[in-house]
Parts: C-alpha cells; structure tokens; sequence
C-alpha cells in the first residue's frame, strides 16, 4: 500500500512585464495570476490523486495557490497552514534582482544553490532544519496519513531539499533539476516496508499535461535512491 506526498510550488508573484526578485520569508507577495494554482488541483484530479490535507506556507503566494487547487479539485478538503513551509530568508539578497544578488555572491555561488542546493554566504537557511523538517513532516504523514495523499504548497527554497527523503540527494541532483517551477508538481511515494521514499515526479508543469490530452499519465520520472 502506498502514502503519497505531493509538493507543488506556488503561482507565480510577478507579471511578464515586471522585473522579477528574489522573494522569500520576508516579503509576502500575493499571486498576479490564478492559473498555476488552479492548474495544479486540474492536474491532480485528472490524475485521480486526490488530497485527503493540503499544507501550505502561511504566506499569500503559498495559501492562495492552495486554496486555487483545492477549488479545482471540487472537494472538501481541509488546508493546513504549516510555518515548517515557509520560503528560506535570503538576508542581504531579500528582494533583490537576480542581477543583485549575483553582483554579490557570484554566479558560481548561485549555480551551487540550483545544482546541489549549497547555500550561499549571508543567506539565513539552516540546512539541517529543512532537511529534519522534510523527515518529520513525511513521518507524520505515514502515521496520521497512511495509504491516503497529502499535498503541500511551498517555495523553491524549501522544496529542493524534499529529495532528501530518497536518502541519496546527491545522486537526486546529478539526474534532476532540483530547482522547481512555479506552479511545478512533484510527487514522491513510499510503499509499506520500505525505508525511503521514491519521487514519481519531479518538476511536471500541469499545463502542458492538461494540454496534451494523449500524454501518458504515469510518472514523468522515477527513481530511488536506497
């Protein structure tokens, strides 16, 4: 028997027209945009993964994706806000443009961060939290949850360090991009006996899912790393 976690990430908080920055824990935009969250509840029901819980960050961008998938999804299905969830706090580069933040780290620092999760000098992330955080959330899940979905709204930065429950991120990084689109599903699942989770999806856009009606609806990308 299977329990599901899925994780997607929020719509997105900028229109095309605008310069885009690096939002975290601090700066609570709302969306510009209801697609992607409604996209993601589209996608789940014509999956037929259906969420028993829906936890989301309590920021705008993260609850409002939320309640957009719940409604998409057509059922009563409770949302959770959940602090564990909330974006990192970038520090000095809070709300900055991309342009900002590599005049003063580096570009190499920045490519560390989108390959392997390597957090910049100046950033206020604890590695360790996150990672016992996605440890403990998915234990909770096996015991209140157990062979049912849950779905969880966060951030970018969060959600790179969910393939940690593979127990093997490093080769994770090396197959995948750990760095998530707006509006992106990943789901992972774990089967009764075993000692770490599978993702089953990483990064899938909905929309061109729901767009492709003759696309396959099993998993985009397996892999397991025990």
């Amino acid at each position: 028997m299977v329990t599901r976690i899925i994780i997607a990430r929020h719509g997105n908080t900028f229109t095309k027209d605008q310069t885009p920055l690096r939002v975290g824990a601090g700066t609570d935009l709302p969306l510009v945009e209801t697609e992607r969250g409604t996209n993601v509840g589209k996608y789940l029901k014509m999956r037929t993964l259906i969420p028993v819980a829906v936890f989301a960050a309590p920021l705008k961008r993260t609850t409002e994706t939320a309640r957009l998938a719940i409604a998409a999804l057509d059922k009563d299905i409770p949302l959770i806000a959940d602090n564990r969830f909330t974006e990192i706090d970038y520090g000095p580069d809070e709300a900055k443009t991309e342009e900002e933040v590599v005049a003063r780290i580096g570009q190499d620092a920045l490519d560390a961060w989108n390959a392997n999760a390597v957090v910049p000098q100046g950033w206020n992330v604890s590695v360790d939290g996150i990672i016992q955080t996605w440890k403990d959330f998915a234990r909770e899940v096996e015991q209140n949850y157990a062979h049912k979905t849950v779905l969880v709204v966060s951030s970018n930065g969060i959600i790179r360090f969910a393939p940690y429950l593979t127990g093997n991120f490093e080769t994770f990084c090396q197959n995948f991009n750990i760095k998530v689109g707006t509006g992106s599903v990943c789901i992972l699942e774990k089967d009764d006996g075993d000692d770490f989770w599978t993702v089953k999806e990483w990064g899938t856009k909905p929309k061109d899912k729901l767009s492709d009606k003759s696309a396959p609806l099993s998993a985009t990308a397996s892999v397991a790393h025990h």
